[in-house]
C-alpha cells in the first residue's frame, strides 16, 4: 500500500482490540495519524496503543460501550483537539439523523469541513443467510445508513462509505482451513479503507464495497423498468400475476441503476398508468378462499387496503390495529 500521509487527522476506530480494528489503527498510525482505540475490552485497546507508541506512533484507548458515541469522541477531543475520521467496526444504528445523534458527534466536521466515515456492513446484510436474521437485518440497515449519512453530510464535508468485509477472525477459524484463513488477513482490507478516507481518495460517499482476499468491488442497486398498469379496478392480483415476467425482465430491456429516491419520475410514471389501456387478467383468478391472513397495522391505509383486498378474493382476515374503533370498522367494511 503505498504511504498515504493522514499527519494532522485524529481516527476514532471501534472495536479495536483485535481483528479489523487492530489493523485499522496500525495502519492509520503509521501513516502519522492520532488513533483512538476504541474496545470494550481495556486490556485489548491498551495492548494497540502500546503498539502503536512503540512504533512510533500517537494513540489513545477508550472503553466506552459504542452506545456512548458521546465518550468516544470526548476521549478523541480531550486528547487530540479534533475528530476527522470515523472507522465504525463495532457500530451501531440510531432512528436519527447523524448530526442529532449526539451533539459531540458533529464535531466531525463542522469545523473543518471535512469528515470521513466508513460503516461495516457483511456479506450476510447484502445477501441474506439462514439463522442470520436479525444481524443480517441490522447489517443491511448499514447500507441505507450510509446513504441517508452521505446525503446528510455533504454539505458539512462528510462522506461516508459502507463495505463488507470478508476477514479471518475467531469465527471463520473454526469453519475455514488455514490455507483459505492466510489469504483472509485483515490487512487485506485495511487498503480500501485508508484509500477511501484519505483527502485524496475517490468520489465513494454512499457507496458500498465487498472487499477481501485481495478482491473488491462496489455493489448497487439494479432496477428493472418494470410494468405500469392502469389505475383502476382491473389493477387486480390477477393482473400483476399476469404481468410477472414483465415486472422481473432484466434482459430484454436495459436496468437503471438508481441513486436517489428521485431518480424515478412519479409525476411521468402516473400519468402513464392514467393513460393505460385496461389490465389484462389472464387465465388464472387468484383466490384465497380456505386463507386465514394476518395484516398488522391495518387500521387505516395501506394497512386496510390489504385485509380489504383480501377479503374481496376469499380470505378470512384478522384486521389488528392499536385502535381498536379503527380495527372494527375495518372488519365490519368487508
Amino acid at each position: 500500500m503505498s504511504k498515504l500521509d493522514f499527519a494532522g487527522h485524529t481516527v476514532v476506530v471501534t472495536g479495536a482490540g483485535g481483528g479489523l480494528g487492530r489493523t485499522y489503527s496500525l495502519a492509520f498510525a503509521a501513516r502519522g495519524a492520532n488513533v483512538v482505540v476504541n474496545d470494550v475490552s481495556k486490556e485489548n485497546a491498551e495492548r494497540v496503543v502500546a503498539e502503536i507508541k512503540k512504533a512510533g506512533g500517537k494513540a489513545v484507548a477508550n472503553t466506552s460501550s459504542v452506545t456512548d458515541g458521546a465518550a468516544v469522541i470526548k476521549t478523541a477531543l480531550d486528547t487530540f483537539g479534533n475528530v476527522t475520521i470515523l472507522i465504525n467496526n463495532a457500530g451501531i444504528l440510531r432512528d436519527k439523523s447523524f448530526k442529532n445523534m449526539s451533539l459531540t458527534w458533529s464535531s466531525l466536521s463542522t469545523s473543518t469541513k471535512f469528515g470521513r466515515v466508513i460503516n461495516t456492513a457483511s456479506a450476510a446484510g447484502l445477501y441474506g443467510n439462514m439463522g442470520q436474521a436479525n444481524y443480517a437485518a441490522a447489517k443491511m440497515g448499514l447500507v441505507a445508513y450510509t446513504r441517508t449519512l452521505a446525503f446528510e453530510g455533504a454539505k458539512y464535508g462528510i462522506k461516508a462509505s459502507c463495505i463488507a468485509p470478508m476477514a479471518a477472525s475467531k469465527m471463520t477459524e473454526t469453519i475455514m482451513p488455514p490455507e483459505m484463513l492466510a489469504g483472509l488477513k485483515p490487512e487485506f482490507v485495511a487498503p480500501l479503507v485508508l484509500a477511501l478516507t484519505h483527502p485524496s481518495g475517490p468520489e465513494a460517499s454512499g457507496k458500498t464495497f465487498e472487499v477481501g482476499a485481495g478482491y473488491v468491488a462496489e455493489i448497487r442497486w439494479e432496477r428493472s423498468q418494470g410494468h405500469i398498469f392502469r389505475a383502476d379496478p382491473t389493477f387486480t392480483p390477477s393482473a400483476v400475476r399476469h404481468a410477472f415476467s414483465s415486472i422481473t425482465d432484466f434482459e430484454s430491456r436495459k436496468p437503471d441503476h438508481p441513486n436517489s429516491m428521485s431518480d424515478r419520475d412519479m409525476v411521468k410514471t402516473l400519468e402513464a398508468a392514467k393513460n393505460a389501456g385496461p389490465n389484462e387478467q389472464g387465465d388464472v383468478k387468484v383466490e384465497y378462499k380456505g386463507q386465514t391472513v394476518i395484516i398488522t397495522g391495518a387500521g387505516a391505509g395501506l394497512g386496510r387496503a390489504y385485509a380489504l383486498m383480501f377479503g374481496k378474493l376469499g380470505a378470512n382476515v384478522v384486521v389488528n390495529d392499536v385502535s381498536e374503533a379503527a380495527a372494527k370498522k375495518v372488519a365490519d367494511e368487508r
